[in-house]
């Protein structure tokens, strides 16, 4: 799918890529900021790492619904409310990861912010995937 691109000079990336490089002919798909609502339309219970693995879910399934899987998904940014919250988690953090991305890790960036839209959201990931 996509080529990752680390050069030596960045130094190695730990759970991310410095660059995903995408197949030629894909369609570019952007996917809006997901937090983690279940069905019901309200956030999830469980804490950061359960609203974080929910999040990732819905990126996924936008994705699939264009047509790919998460291996399509070329760079990530992630939104928290608490670095620290998230920097406490990272080894939760990295299973939930693996349960929905697998051994994929695209570009990523982690942002921490004031506050999101939805009431009670910890975590809201945004992605761009390249899908055939």
């Amino acid at each position: 799918m996509f080529e990752p691109i680390n050069p030596e000079a960045l130094g190695a990336p730990r759970g991310y890529s410095h660059g995903m490089l995408a197949p030629a002919g894909g369609r570019l798909l952007f996917v809006a900021g997901q937090t983690a609502l279940g069905e019901d339309g309200r956030i999830v219970d469980g804490g950061f790492v359960a609203q974080f693995e929910r999040a990732l879910e819905r990126v996924v399934a936008v994705v699939q619904a264009a047509g790919g899987t998460a291996a399509n998904i070329g760079r990530m940014t992630i939104y928290v409310t608490s670095r620290a919250d998230y920097l406490a988690n990272l080894k939760p953090l990295g299973e939930a990861y693996r349960r929905v991305m697998g051994r994929h890790y695209p570009a990523m960036a982690l942002v921490e912010v004031a506050a999101l839209v939805d009431e009670g959201a910890v975590v809201e990931v945004e992605a761009t995937a390249v899908v055939p």
